[in-house]
């Protein structure tokens, strides 16, 4: 059986729904809201303001860029979620050898596509929060 025809096969027994699905791991690492503000920074969706520059075109970024972007990630948290992203083949990290040396990190094809679903997602989050806080409030006076 060849590689595309193997692939094919997985593809129609992957189903989350049973215990033992890798893509319930996988789920579980893009649900992640670090996951989903990297994948949004390096996507472009944090540079609107940039003069000159496509607001939504993919960037590739240096780690100290996203860590300013993404307030309140602890540098382990970044690390590990960076680290994640790269082995599941999300994004690459490109060394430079320069003085000091330069690390980049850039979406692949596979990162772009996850990108424009979690995009989605996180424009849902900011349209809908006021509506979500004030169902919070009703349901929970004491909150």
């Amino acid at each position: 059986m060849k590689a595309a025809q193997k692939r094919a096969q997985a593809k129609v027994e992957y189903n989350a729904f049973l215990a033992g699905c890798p893509s319930r791991q996988l789920l579980d690492r893009i649900s992640d809201k670090w996951v989903v503000l990297v994948l949004c920074a390096l996507g472009g969706d944090a540079h609107p303001g940039q003069p000159g520059a496509n607001a939504n075109a993919p960037k590739a970024m240096r780690y100290s860029e996203i860590a300013r972007l993404l307030a309140g990630v602890s540098q382990k948290m970044l690390t590990q979620t960076l680290r994640s992203l790269e082995h599941d083949g999300l994004l690459t990290r490109t060394v430079t050898p320069t003085v000091p040396v330069t690390v980049t990190y850039e979406l692949t094809d596979l990162g772009l596509s996850l990108h424009h679903m979690t995009r989605g997602l996180r424009n849902w989050a900011q349209t809908h929060m006021a509506e979500v806080l004030a169902n919070r409030e009703s349901h929970d006076p004491q909150a």
